[in-house]
């Protein structure tokens, strides 16, 4: 179990020193940070197989236990209630492929491309750019509700954002985060959370912990625990975890 952190307005003195620097997006008038330590966990750093690869493609050594990832650190992306799979990927995008390395990588750069600019000026991903400055996305009520599609979770992934915190989902929307492993849908104990935090705030997602520390704000929320999708999420999604565990053979297998 790690030491608990008594909330504070600055970073503990353990986790990663992140220069900030001001940056002005071109479609608003808000000042964002930007980290120059893009997109890291603390304690994991190793790249992730993109969404949906064939399983005759993936290697064995995809199946090697990696050390578990225990936290998220960067800077937030807040949403309110409602936000709807039309919001994070627009329908016309379903086309692309996420097993075509290309396709993935334009999905990331569409991820919350069908928000309203006039309610989040705030870019998602930045003009011209294919991933996120932002690690965490903070959300309201019945996040990813909609029309079902497991591209809505996989372009949040590609764009190098791998954890939501909203106060509920919409049930398919959180299946397929944990059918894909592309993004942690936790969920907070704490309503009206995504009120009092702002886009660009520094925060840490504590999953050990089950807690999210907003650093800027100086303030700490409880999470509910992930439970056994966290296990299926760390594998890379519903197939790497059967073949993990030995419920489907590994690529590597022959028949007897």
């Amino acid at each position: 179990m790690a030491t608990a952190w008594a909330p504070k307005a600055v970073l503990p003195s353990h986790l990663p020193k992140t220069p900030i620097s001001p940056r002005r997006q071109s479609s608003s008038k808000l000042l964002i940070p930007t980290c120059h330590i893009h997109l890291k966990t603390l304690n994991r750093s190793t790249s992730r197989r993109p969404l949906l690869t064939p399983l005759a493609a993936a290697a064995d050594a995809d199946l090697a236990s990696p050390e578990p990832i225990t936290a998220f650190h960067g800077l937030c992306y807040v949403l309110g209630n409602n936000i709807d799979t039309d919001q994070i990927i627009p329908a016309e995008h379903l086309t692309l492929v996420p097993s075509k390395p290309d396709e993935y990588r334009k999905l990331g750069s569409l991820a919350l491309v069908g928000l309203p600019a006039d309610s989040y000026p705030v870019p998602f991903v930045d003009p011209g750019e294919t991933t996120t400055r932002f690690s965490v996305i903070i959300g309201g009520d019945n996040f990813g509700c909609g029309s079902s599609r497991e591209h809505a979770p996989v372009a949040i992934g590609a764009s190098g954002a791998r954890v939501v915190v909203a106060e509920s989902y919409a049930r398919i929307f959180f299946r397929n985060c944990v059918a894909t492993g592309e993004v942690y849908p936790l969920e907070t104990e704490e309503i009206g959370m995504w009120k009092e935090c702002t886009t660009g705030d520094i925060v840490t997602v504590d999953l050990p912990g089950n807690r999210l520390i907003n650093h800027t704000k100086g303030k700490e929320y409880k999470l509910k625990p992930i439970g056994d999708a966290g296990p299926v999420i760390e594998a890379g999604g519903i197939f790497a975890y059967a073949r993990k565990t030995g419920m489907i053979a590994s690529t590597g297998a022959t028949a007897p």
